[in-house]
């Protein structure tokens, strides 16, 4: 993993690989949304005008990770909403997720359109904790 790197993408056929990198499983988890939501526009043009408490549990970790996703999607196909900035709070032991993701409505205007991002997937999903934090991979349908 290079040094501050939050996020990369890797080729993948007809939809979107994504790494995600973090020192603890928080940070990964909030960089893998960032990513996403990268995808989808520049996430440096959102500002945290509105947020959202999410609270998700899972089955296993990859669980957690696809349920995390998917319930940031949802509030983009509800409401319109992008985000680019998460706070979230892992609970291993019981593998429950809180989190606050801040963002606002897209707005052509404003923000750049580029890739809708359908749905998470389980799809390559792989979660290892390295010598530096963690590293998950996903692939996210376009």
């Amino acid at each position: 993993m290079a040094v501050n790197k939050k996020y990369e993408f890797f080729d993948h056929t007809a939809d979107v690989g994504i790494k995600a990198y973090g020192k603890d499983l928080n940070e990964a988890f909030e960089n893998a949304a960032l990513a996403v939501f990268e995808v989808m526009t520049d996430t440096s043009k959102i500002d945290p005008i509105e947020n959202r408490d999410i609270e998700v549990d899972g089955i296993d970790i990859e669980n957690l990770l696809y349920r995390w996703i998917e319930n940031l999607l949802v509030y983009y196909d509800s409401e319109l909403l992008i985000f680019g900035r998460f706070n979230v709070n892992i609970d291993l032991a019981n593998l429950k997720l809180k989190a606050i993701a801040w963002g606002e409505r897209f707005n052509p205007e404003k923000h750049e359109r580029r890739t809708v991002v359908k749905a998470m997937t389980y799809h390559e999903m792989n979660i290892i904790k390295t010598d530096n934090g963690y590293e998950l991979t996903f692939v996210v349908d376009i």
